[in-house]
């Protein structure tokens, strides 16, 4: 398929409520670049285009002028399988990404099978300064290094990240109130001694207090490490 038919179908596929309520929680996307495709039909139309011979054509056409292009962009990406060749597309594609849905759909298959080749695209992206690629790289590590794999030389890559972006943030917050669940005693630590950014360190309290993966003794004790943020 080329791209006019991608986009004839996913026009085909709009939902008008949804792309109303996208809107609302995307605010870094102009209402009008959402057409409004629920998740479900966009992973299987990635699934069809996948197998699609001219589906390299699609990729290399980024940035594309519709939002719903680009999480199909990253599902259809998602599903490589090689992971050098998925590695390329990825690396082509999140200079491209301007929003936190899109970033966080990006989830490739071929990186968990690799996960040891992995880490140094993580340690470049980390670095960048780049809003979704910080955000991509967080993502990644509590993704693929938040169980088995854990060492706080991981978490020390997050904890040292400083951002005025929301985006890069709010992940920050979410990776270390994933961390407690996963590996309380180890993580613990970044919050008593207060290594993160105040804002980032209060969100992650409240997230994992909002969790029902934390002990309710655990939720006691995180309360009490709440800080008072200057304004």
């Amino acid at each position: 398929m080329n791209r006019d038919e991608i986009v004839t179908e996913l026009f085909q596929l709009q939902d008008k409520d949804y792309a109303l309520m996208q809107a609302k929680i995307i605010p870094t996307v102009a209402a009008d670049r959402i057409i409004g495709v629920r998740t479900p039909a966009l992973r299987a139309f990635a699934k069809k285009l996948y197998k699609d011979t001219d589906i390299d054509a699609f990729l290399a056409g980024a940035p594309h002028q519709y939002f719903d292009e680009d999480q199909l962009h990253a599902f259809v990406i998602s599903l490589e399988k090689d992971f050098d060749k998925c590695m390329a597309e990825v690396d082509a594609f999140l200079p491209f990404i301007d929003n936190w849905a899109t970033c966080d759909q990006l989830s490739p298959k071929a990186f968990k099978k690799e996960p040891e080749r992995l880490l140094p695209c993580i340690r470049s992206w980390i670095k960048s300064g780049e809003t979704y690629k910080v955000r991509f790289a967080i993502g990644m590590l509590m993704q693929h290094f938040l169980d088995e794999r854990f060492d706080r030389e991981y978490a020390d890559m997050v904890a040292e990240v400083r951002s005025e972006e929301y985006y890069v943030n709010m992940m920050i917050a979410w990776y270390f109130a994933t961390a407690l669940a996963k590996q309380y005693e180890s993580v613990l630590p970044y919050l008593e001694e207060r290594k993160l950014a105040d804002w980032v360190h209060n969100k992650a309290i409240q997230k994992s207090v909002e969790s029902y993966r934390i002990s309710d003794e655990q939720k006691a004790y995180l309360k009490t490490l709440k800080v008072r943020q200057s304004r």
